[in-house]
């Protein structure tokens, strides 16, 4: 033991520099991204309320669908860095055309679902009419770029694989750049435009029609599809990725290949499908406690997922890392760069604590000046302080573990801690509470529900982890190989 801790702190002087220098990056882009989403509801909602229950309807829809490919197209990135790492650059393009063929196959078919299963959905979730018919709309332009953002998705993860990360940060604020303006002319028209570009505007411009919520699906598909082919053209035209030539000739698909990666992939997208259901299926418990609670929650769980930015993407880089080590056949390495990472995780998750601490009321008060609102808040953000940590900590692991291409085993840990123990727990101590011991905790008791879930996944996750670890540098477990 005394020995692995020497080693440990040796590896971290070595190793953090070059982790956060790949999870910066990839914060950045995640939060370009979800800045889109931000312009969305903000630019909807200065149009009518209907738009934006219309967007925020529409929201809920495609975006699980986004995610999910999105983790599907994440085993790529081990996949890749496992290769970088045993120098067999010369396999690297294929398998990212294989992730290619898989990702516009995903796009195609997310687009498909958007354009014909909605109608029965919002029938089902007895959506008011108008509504539904503007969120239709919404989602049927969605659709169409949704191959677009499979392509940068794809190429997304082959360059993260590459230990190349800021393509996708500055691809996503020209996506962001892009969306922008684009909301202002289709969600509002001639108006809009001229609002932008000022008066003496051709007449043909100024009587441009407002699209409202589907000229926001239109802005959101055109920035999808911006910043699939500046990927695209970035990956060609780059000489960081040495002498990969991605793009030299095509492959065509190869299903062998094809379920390998979905072997690897599919458990990441259906554990994010997993995680992203867990709130959104709180949020529906929630809304029957009242506007004061909902909103309260809303300003609690928008403050802290992007604090949440950070150590999702350190989870991100410490795949890259582990796989690369992995990749050149160095598993006693590979075990103490995990590790390292979960400690730069647990120091990120006290940092963001205290964050909160220091922050939470003033921040609180740009959300709202509704006192109540404020001080149910400010509680849940107390709650919010100390699942820091658990969460901080399980999705590291799962990079961690991802770097092992042990993805199987994260998706059965999230779905038990999260559907059983995160939502099953929380629902009884909100409605229930806790035999005769505590009185139903509304609110409070989802996030309590919240904390013992992200908790058991880090507890399991962590177990996991160790094992597996140590199992590959004893040589008693084989990473799985990449033909």
């Amino acid at each position: 033991m005394a020995r692995f801790i020497t080693d440990l702190f040796e590896v971290s002087r070595r190793d953090t520099g070059p982790l956060i220098r790949l999870a910066l990056p990839i914060c950045g882009a995640q939060l370009a991204q979800a800045g889109m989403s931000v312009v969305d509801v903000m630019m909807t909602g200065r149009l009518s309320a209907t738009d934006l229950a219309a967007v925020s309807v529409g929201s809920s829809l495609w975006m699980p669908l986004m995610l999910f490919m999105t983790g599907t197209l994440m085993g790529l990135t081990p996949v890749v860095a496992h290769l970088l790492g045993a120098q067999r650059r010369a396999d690297i393009r294929i398998q990212v055309h294989q992730a290619l063929w898989i990702g516009l196959a995903l796009g195609i078919l997310s687009a498909v679902l958007l354009w014909t299963a909605v109608m029965p959905i919002f029938a089902a979730m007895d959506v008011p009419d108008e509504v539904a018919q503007r969120s239709a709309g919404y989602l049927a332009a969605v659709g169409f770029g949704m191959p677009g953002v499979a392509i940068f998705q794809s190429l997304r993860a082959f360059s993260d694989g590459m230990n190349h990360t800021r393509p996708a940060l500055w691809i996503s604020l020209i996506g962001l750049a892009v969306n922008i303006p684009s909301n202002y002319v289709l969600i509002y028209g001639g108006e809009g435009l001229t609002a932008l570009l000022g008066d003496g505007l051709p007449a043909p411009l100024q009587a441009l029609p407002a699209l409202g919520a589907m000229g926001c699906g239109i802005a959101t598909a055109l920035s999808m599809w911006v910043m699939g082919l500046s990927m695209a053209a970035y990956t060609r035209r780059s000489r960081a990725y040495g002498d990969v030539e991605l793009w030299r000739e095509p492959s065509p698909p190869r299903w062998r290949l094809i379920g390998e990666l979905l072997h690897i992939g599919v458990p990441i997208g259906v554990a994010i499908f997993v995680e992203v259901t867990l709130f959104t299926l709180i949020a529906l418990f929630v809304a029957s406690l009242g506007e004061v609670t909902v909103a309260a929650h809303q300003v609690a769980l928008n403050y802290t997922g992007l604090l949440f930015m950070l150590p999702l993407s350190l989870g991100m880089a410490l795949t890259v890392r582990v796989g690369n080590t992995l990749g050149q056949a160095r598993p006693d390495l590979a075990r103490l760069v995990a590790w390292n990472g979960i400690l730069i995780a647990l120091v990120v998750a006290l940092l963001n604590s205290l964050i909160l601490w220091l922050t939470a009321v003033p921040v609180i008060e740009l959300y709202t000046h509704d006192t109540a609102v404020q001080q149910l808040t400010l509680s849940l953000i107390g709650l919010a302080m100390i699942y820091q940590v658990s969460d901080s900590l399980q999705v590291s692991l799962a990079g961690a573990l991802r770097g092992y291409k042990d993805t199987r085993v994260i998706m059965l840990i999230t779905m038990l801690a999260y559907w059983l123990v995160g939502l099953g727990g929380g629902h009884w101590l909100g409605v229930y509470g806790l035999f005769d011991a505590v009185a139903p905790m509304g609110v409070h008791g989802y996030w309590t529900g919240l904390i013992a879930g992200l908790t058991v996944a880090a507890i399991l996750l962590g177990e996991r982890l160790r094992r597996r670890s140590k199992a590959v540098a004893r040589g008693d477990e084989a990473i799985p190989d990449t033909d």
